[in-house]
């Protein structure tokens, strides 16, 4: 998810969606937001162990507008200056469809996924196919292609 538009300065602050520790964490793991994503946006947790983890980690700064999360994850050769936040975009739902390397043993990965979200209150779908790479023995997001 590579929101690179950037929005003017006396734009107000889009506010993120409550979600509290216990909430159900957005990236769909089943697990309690502060046991699952909230671990690695505070640090407590270190950093996401693979690609499909800081794949579903992203997805979820996105929906709590977690902007320092989303740059500290972000390679440095592509990373914009700071992130846009549609205030009209509410996240709805993510879904893992496919991974290719991205563990432990990797220094590459992929993560394709389809993000749900309602905009003006219409439904839509992001697909898109992610690549992430180790920087200084992290994960980090590169880019990605939207795909149908």
């Amino acid at each position: 998810m590579s929101r690179r538009k950037t929005r003017p300065r006396s734009a107000p602050a889009a506010s993120a969606p409550a979600v509290t520790p216990e909430s159900p964490c957005p990236c769909g793991l089943g697990a309690a937001y502060g046991t699952c994503c909230a671990r690695f946006h505070t640090g407590a947790g270190g950093t996401a162990p693979t690609a499909e983890l800081l794949m579903r980690s992203r997805y979820s700064a996105f929906v709590v507008r977690d902007e320092s999360y989303l740059l500290r994850t972000w390679a440095p050769e592509t990373r914009p200056a700071e992130v846009d936040f549609d205030p009209g975009l509410r996240w709805a739902g993510l879904e893992i469809e496919d991974t290719t390397e991205g563990t432990a043993f990797h220094q590459y990965g992929t993560v394709t996924f389809t993000a749900r979200y309602t905009h003006g209150g219409a439904p839509g779908a992001l697909r898109e196919r992610s690549r992430f790479a180790r920087h200084e023995g992290a994960w980090v997001y590169v880019d990605g292609d939207f795909t149908e």
